[in-house]
């Protein structure tokens, strides 16, 4: 994979870098700026070597028009806060307001452009259609490089079609995260254990058929549980199921044991009345879910169990909350699990903590991020990269 320094001397350069600053907003406030300082290293970098640095990121899913509720007036704010200067934020994104702010660009500067979804090209299926905005795109740079780890796994205008106008090199946190996923993607350190959660079985099928000749150790929890504990006969009562997969989790249960991999599953359940942060609830056997209660969170004795059975993993990979962690009285088993991988790593495991909820979980919870040795920036990129899957904004920059 290209490197930045393949890009050769950038001192008066126009820099396009795709950024992913796809950050929570209540309202015009960010509530997260991880994302945005999770770009600042690559950022510097460039603006540090006199390059006149271009910012390509998309805000939530406009329909590919322009809407005021996704713009990135306020990224460009916070952006500008954090590198220390003022960043211009164009009122378009090819148009008149990109070229003017990309021709007013000093040496070391920074500018963002509109966001890129607001251009229908962006997303299109129609391959003509993203190589139109590219080219339009390329129009004000002199090379890409490709820093939104969280985009990467899309087959885009902003992300694949640009690398192959400009000269493309991967951005250092792009790097960084390749790197780390790899670690437990290619050859892990044993034990290697994986933490699996979230709410649907569905949405991770191609994780657990790769995992399941991978890894040492499944560790399930989340909505997804019930569908195993209910492909093992139990009652789950008005728990999340997916009823269509329970003969694939059979499958999954019959090859993990086949491949001598171990599927760990809750001994008890947080069940409560109703899907609410207040609800009446109470701890059952994970075997005995009552009728008309919801399985809300893993119980205080799988959690045990799972820091248990992290203990002496050498690598670990965890995407998913255990529970509703937004609600206090439903967070334990993830905070649980959180504190179980921070002890591993301490213990020299190296873990990795796969982006979206779980990444939200680990700073909403108040968990020290440095304890665990990554944390990525993308929750479908990395789940895809465990999946064993090309992504094609990676492959793009093969060299």
């Amino acid at each position: 994979m290209k490197t930045i320094d393949s890009l050769g001397d950038l001192r008066g350069k126009r820099v396009l870098v795709r950024s992913d600053f796809n950050v929570p907003l209540d309202g015009t406030t960010i509530t997260d700026d991880g994302r945005i300082r999770a770009a600042l290293p690559t950022l510097k970098r460039l603006t540090d070597a006199g390059a006149r640095v271009v910012v390509l990121a998309h805000l939530g899913r406009p329909k590919g028009t322009p809407d005021p509720q996704y713009s990135l007036a306020p990224v460009a704010a916070r952006l500008g806060e954090l590198l220390g200067q003022d960043v211009a934020l164009a009122e378009d994104l090819v148009g008149p307001s990109a070229k003017a702010t990309v021709e007013a660009l000093a040496d070391g500067q920074v500018a963002l452009l509109e966001n890129v979804r607001f251009d229908a090209r962006e997303t299109s299926k129609v391959d003509a259609e993203r190589a139109e905005l590219a080219g339009e795109l390329a129009q004000l740079a002199d090379a890409f490089v490709s820093d939104g780890f969280g985009v990467v796994h899309r087959k885009q205008a902003s992300v694949y079609d640009i690398a192959q106008v400009l000269p493309a090199a991967a951005g250092d946190l792009v790097r960084s995260e390749v790197e780390s996923l790899s670690k437990a993607t290619g050859d892990p350190e044993r034990p290697y254990a994986v933490v699996l959660g979230g709410s649907k079985v569905s949405d991770k099928l191609g994780v657990i058929a790769n995992l399941l000749t991978k890894a040492d150790r499944l560790l399930i929890g989340g909505g997804m549980v019930f569908t195993f504990l209910a492909a093992k006969g139990h009652s789950v009562g008005n728990s999340l199921l997916e009823t269509d997969q329970i003969d694939t989790v059979k499958g999954y249960l019959a090859t993990a044991e086949a491949n001598g991999v171990e599927i760990v599953l809750p001994v008890d359940i947080v069940a409560a009345d109703s899907f609410a942060a207040d609800a009446p609830h109470q701890i059952v056997g994970a075997e005995s879910i009552p009728d008309g209660t919801i399985g809300l969170d893993i119980g205080p004795e799988s959690g045990k169990l799972f820091a248990d059975k992290l203990a002496d993993a050498k690598t670990i990979a965890w995407n998913g909350p255990m529970g509703v962690f937004e609600f206090e009285a439903f967070a334990a088993g993830t905070k649980a699990v959180a504190q179980g991988i921070i002890e591993a790593t301490t213990a020299g495991g190296f873990s990795i903590v796969g982006g979206g909820d779980s990444a939200a979980a680990v700073r909403v919870l108040g968990f020290d991020e440095a304890g665990f040795s990554h944390i990525s920036t993308g929750g479908g990129a990395s789940l895809e990269l465990l999946e064993g899957k090309e992504l094609p904004g990676l492959t793009v920059l093969a060299g």
